[in-house]
């Protein structure tokens, strides 16, 4: 009886033996999700000096972290909490099972678990979370096969990598980031084990939540580490009376969403999963730069908030927001010689409106556009002291058969009969400046500001008014070659990225000769004089020589002011999103000059070392003109004035032409 009972009980087991190794030969296989462990990383984008400026992710908020750089106190607690045995082990704990086997016997159901370490890195990866035999025993098989596969280093490395430690943290490095505000070997004990106490309920221990019971579970973790006798007495009393300084922050920290997003949009067709890719990108964007750049952009908004709030208190409709509601701004810095992107502010308030304003939107240039005329005039043989008639001409043109007529004027309506070259553009000129695109020809200021740049261009002469739309981005290209001494720079605000094996695509200057350093100089002498006694007064700065250009659209619906130090530019706009206008104070001048002057006073106060004045290049002369100083070059000859025509008064309406 008893050989027949034997042999049953041999043929069972050699039944349940066969059972399990074809279940495990089909299933072994299962375990490679785990042994080639790829897991959705956060993408990191950091500021020209290293700076972290945001976290971007898919699902996922998760920094990974090598097994050798992860604290061996972290990986005690670990063992000393969730798997005692870990090390000896080889997938399984046969007496951990057993014992649970009892508890859940005596209690009539489940009540306790056994899986170890790398059961949980299977249940995690590969099976479902469900308490079923079927899916404990495969637990179990894999665990054996994932143990001859891997190494216990790398179980731990992907287990500590991969679990969910709460609050939105995948990853151990990415919690204590989040928790902390520290890296991993920053760690005191007690907060590791606040950090390994966690994946057992994360959201139940989460010490943003809840503290008290946090602690208690990581006073848990301390106290087995000392019953194991891995910590002294002294360690464990020390931790036992910590509380830690818990954080609770946000996923992205994005500290320059504009400035972040605009490098996404370069990136996103090349690179699909930049977001969460475990990409580490490396900005051209000075960190203090955007803080000032954001900060100068809402000081001119709140300015013209109160302008509004002021005239409306005495108006009729004092509840009437029209001119305002829709109002917003944007900023771009750049390093004059490079184009490496400084800062890059898309709107008064990100929290408000994600709309990117200095790459997604294109407005009329207005007068901004203006300086590129007279330079075309430059190279053409004009000097500055070059006399210009400001007389009014009416234009008749058709359009659908329909005879029309344009008398444009002066910005307050005056005309001065004769001005120079120089006078125009710092009084931004109206008449002037159509009368020398007039004279140069149109065929050739076209062409002129096709070479910048530009390609909303109609040939004729609504160029000169600025009707070509374009975004930030691209005006401080254009200006970029005024800037940078007649060398065009393409501004750039990737320097880097670093995939998650370590490859490295660096960015470099591109670079383009519009003009010569003599010519531009001459341009620059001018602009410096516009903020210094013309229309963009409002941007001066003491102590830094400063050159710009402020651009007002018709009925103000766009305000410019583009300009430079002798190594920083910085283009600046306000208008309303729905294009409609502003108020009439709101000019180039009035508000978008005011920022421009914030930025640079604050920027030489944390940079007092940058360039403070332009330099002459050596082929550019001066001379005296009627009391004067002015510069010439070969290419721009000092002029023959003519002082019979600087005396006499022309008629506004001198001349009828046909366009």
């Amino acid at each position: 009886m008893m050989k027949y009972i034997f042999g049953l009980l041999v043929i069972a087991g050699l039944a349940v033996f066969g059972w399990l190794y074809n279940l495990y030969e089909e299933i072994k296989h299962d375990v490679d999700s785990v042994v080639n462990y790829s897991p959705k990383q956060s993408t990191q984008f950091f500021d020209k000096d290293g700076n972290l400026l945001a976290n971007t992710f898919k699902d996922e908020n998760r920094e990974y972290v090598k097994y050798d750089d992860i604290p061996a106190r972290i990986i005690e607690g670990l063992v000393a909490i969730e798997d005692t045995q870990f090390f000896e082990h080889y997938g399984i704990n046969p007496d951990a099972i057993s014992r649970a086997m009892i508890k859940n016997i005596k209690a009539g159901g489940y009540v306790e678990g056994a899986s170890t370490l790398t059961q949980q890195l299977i249940k995690l990866l590969v099976l479902s979370r469900e308490k079923k035999l079927m899916r404990k025993v495969k637990e179990a098989l894999l665990a054996i096969r994932l143990e001859t596969v891997l190494t216990k280093e790398e179980i731990l490395e992907r287990y500590l990598n991969h679990v969910y430690f709460g609050h939105g943290y995948y990853g151990i490095k990415t919690a204590a980031k989040g928790y902390f505000n520290k890296d991993l070997y920053e760690l005191s004990l007690k907060e590791m084990a606040i950090l390994v106490g966690l994946p057992r309920a994360p959201s139940f221990y989460d010490p943003t939540k809840n503290l008290k019971i946090s602690l208690a579970r990581a006073n848990q973790v301390i106290t087995r580490l000392n019953t194991l006798g891995w910590i002294n007495k002294e360690q464990y009393e020390e931790s036992m009376k910590e509380t830690p300084v818990i954080y609770n922050q946000t996923l992205t920290k994005n500290k320059a969403p504009y400035a972040v997003d605009y490098a996404i949009s370069l990136l996103i067709n090349d690179i699909p999963d930049i977001l969460y890719g475990g990409y580490k990108i490396y900005l051209t964007i000075d960190l203090s730069a955007q803080e000032i750049a954001r900060d100068a952009l809402k000081a001119s908004y709140d300015e013209a908030i109160k302008r509004d709030l002021d005239f409306r208190k005495n108006s009729k409709n004092p509840n009437d927001d029209t001119y305002v509601k829709e109002l917003n701004g944007a900023m771009i810095s750049l390093e004059s010689g490079t184009g490496r992107i400084l800062a890059f502010v898309g709107g008064v308030d990100y929290n408000q409106s994600v709309f990117n304003r200095a790459y997604q939107s294109k407005r009329q240039a207005g007068s901004a556009i203006k300086p590129f005329l007279y330079q075309t005039a430059l190279n053409e043989g004009y000097n500055p002291a070059s006399q210009l008639f400001d007389i009014s001409r009416t234009y008749n043109y058709t359009v659908g058969g329909v005879q029309k007529k344009w008398q444009p004027k002066n910005y307050g309506g005056n005309f001065e009969g004769v001005v120079s070259l120089r006078d125009s553009l710092v009084a931004s000129r109206n008449l002037s400046t159509l009368n020398l695109v007039t004279d140069v020809g149109v065929p050739v200021v076209t062409e002129a500001l096709k070479k910048y740049g530009f390609n909303d261009i109609v040939d004729n002469l609504s160029i000169t008014l600025g009707s070509m739309s374009v975004s930030l981005v691209e005006f401080s290209e254009a200006y970029s070659a005024f800037a940078n001494n007649g060398t065009q720079v393409k501004p750039y605000i990737i320097e880097q990225i670093v995939n998650k094996d370590g490859k490295t695509v660096t960015f470099e200057p591109q670079t383009k000769e519009i003009n010569t350093p003599e010519q531009n100089y001459l341009m620059t002498s001018i602009l410096t004089d516009v903020v210094n006694k013309g229309t963009g007064k409002s941007a001066q700065v003491p102590g830094i020589e400063l050159a710009g250009k402020t651009g007002t659209t018709n009925n103000n619906v766009d305000a410019w002011f583009c300009g430079y130090s002798p190594s920083i530019q910085t283009i600046v706009w306000f208008g309303n999103d729905n294009n409609t206008p502003m108020r009439k104070t709101e000019t180039g001048g009035k508000i978008a000059g005011p920022a421009f002057s914030y930025f640079f006073k604050k920027y030489l106060e944390i940079h007092p070392e940058i360039p403070r004045n332009f330099i002459k290049p050596d082929n550019v002369y001066s001379t005296t003109i009627n009391g004067k100083e002015e510069f010439y070059t070969d290419i721009s000859p000092v002029p023959e004035i003519d002082s019979l025509i600087q005396q006499q008064p022309l008629n506004p309406n001198e001349e009828v032409l046909e366009f």
